[in-house]
Order: structure tokens, then sequence, then C-alpha cells
């Protein structure tokens, strides 16, 4: 039970509105989650792990948040993880109540090093100093933060350096995730999507900046003929088995991925990875075709 995980969908709403989001028209579809709804799948989710994350969408903002996170604390939840933009978190008594109400795990998401790069991608003027200092507020609570980068066309360049800020912010950990080409990456496909190939050595450059620094440092969404010397550093090969409560509940999240989420070439079975790989997002290859992806021998 403790290596399993409940994702829970508070809602689309989001104080951002960035160029990768994969919920596309879900914020105008769906809206965010009635309260009562929110309060049973926790429940629910109690029966299947003691790790909760809440995600949405953008779940600070929600006027109730407080609120939900002290359900979740009375539900006896071991970790309750917060996965946000962290722009909210800017704020230190917002990040004391936060802690106060039980949360103890943080992701926030860091697109860019400087302003420029990381305001563009949220299409939120004074999102980036916003998002560092809350890295730097609830690191001063001494929380665990860990950052998810999302690579993307204008960003894949600045990895190292975006990793550069991070160590030097003092995050626990982070994750560098290759842009999943659905909602609306999917409508700005040719903007937002880079190719693998180009991005290979930034990815592996980010990462030995962390490795060096003592930083626990993942990719996802990258299969491993990408990531030759660096295969030790794949999300995919450690994640827990998660269940999440989206629109529809995912009961097994890696079983979607392989099954629905991702793809694999007929010379994918010629790659001495082939057997641990995931293969890619499968609307890349629809897009750019296979000639990228050559087989570890």
């Amino acid at each position: 039970m403790a290596d399993n995980k409940v994702d829970i969908k508070f809602g689309y709403l989001c104080n951002n509105k960035c160029r990768f989001c994969v919920q596309g028209n879900k914020r105008i579809k769906y809206g965010n989650l009635e309260k009562e709804e929110i309060i049973k799948k926790l429940e629910d989710g109690k029966k299947f792990s003691d790790c909760i994350v809440f995600t949405g969408g953008e779940v600070t903002i929600r006027d109730d948040f407080l609120d939900l996170l002290l359900i979740a604390k009375k539900l006896d939840y071991a970790k309750i993880q917060i996965q946000t933009n962290g722009r909210m978190f800017s704020n230190m008594s917002f990040c004391e109540k936060t802690v106060q109400n039980g949360a103890n795990d943080f992701s926030l998401a860091l697109h860019g090093h400087i302003p420029q790069l990381h305001d563009y991608l949220t299409s939120a003027e004074g999102s980036f100093y916003q998002t560092v200092k809350g890295i730097k507020n609830l690191k001063f609570l001494n929380q665990f933060v860990g950052t998810n980068t999302v690579i993307t066309r204008s960003n894949y360049r600045n990895l190292p350096d975006i990793a550069a800020l991070l160590v030097y912010l003092n995050v626990d950990q982070y994750q560098l995730a290759f842009v999943h080409p659905v909602g609306t990456a999917m409508e700005f496909f040719d903007s937002i999507v880079p190719r693998l190939s180009l991005t290979e050595q930034y990815v592996k450059d980010a990462l030995t900046a962390g490795i060096k620094a003592g930083k626990t440092v993942m990719t996802e969404g990258i299969p491993f003929c990408f990531m030759e010397g660096f295969t030790g550093y794949i999300a995919e090969s450690i994640m827990p088995e998660m269940k999440i409560f989206d629109v529809n509940v995912c009961d097994d999240y890696r079983e979607y991925r392989i099954k629905e989420g991702k793809a694999k070439d007929k010379k994918c079975g010629l790659c001495r990875y082939d057997k641990q790989c995931e293969g890619t997002w499968r609307e890349y290859p629809e897009k750019y075709g296979w000639d990228e992806f050559i087989p570890v021998k």
C-alpha cells in the first residue's frame, strides 16, 4: 500500500494558461469539481493508498483548498503532495497554513530560468517570480520540494540553465518531462513540440548538473534510446502504481501509458531496452515519424 499513489484532479481551472497544457479545453468544459465530489474521492482513495496527490488544474486557487487538505489529514494520509504551479506559495502565510493543514510534499512547475521564458510558456506575467518565491518559501519551512519542467521547443536549449537555477534554489528533486502532445500542446504542436534528437544532449547536461549537486533527478516521456548513459534516471522505471481520479477513473496509470498513451515501432524489438522501455507518446511519431528512433544494440 505504501508504494501506491492516488492522484486526484480537483478540477481544471488555473491561474496559468500554459501553451503546452495537456488539459486543453477541460477548464471550459468541466471547470472545477464540487467539494462533496472531492471528499468522496479522498475517502475512496484512502482504500487504495496512504499517498495522495492534490492536482488539477491549479488546486491552490480553490477557496476550499485548505479545508480539503485538513480532511485528507484527518483521513490519515501519510503523504499529501501538492502538485502546483507554485504561484500561491509566494505568500508565506499561505505556505504556513498549507503545511499546518497536512501537506508535506510539494511539486512545483518551473519552465524557464528567466521570467521572459517561463512567463511566455505559462502565458502569465509575473508567474516566474511567484513560483521562484514559492520554492524559496517552502524550502525555508523545511519542506520537501520537487519540480517539474516540461521540455518544449522554446526551452530545451536552456535546460542546463534551468537545472543550474534549481540547484541554486536547493530543490530536493527535479524532473524534466518531454511535452505530451495532447490538449493545447497538440493544438500548437509545430511551435511547442521539439525533436527528441535535438533535446538529447541538453537533457543529459541538465541531469548531470543535478547529479553532481547530489540531487534526485529524472526524466519522463523520453524513450531509452535517447537516454543512453542515463537510463537509470528514467522516471517510468520507478513510478509507483498509481490510481488517477480524472474525468474518468484510471485504475492503473502504467497500463494506460503502455496501452493507450504511448507507441513503439517494429524496430524497437531490436533494441536492448525493448522490455524496459514504454516507447514514446503516440502523437509524436504520428507527426514526426520513426526515423529518429535508433535501436540500441
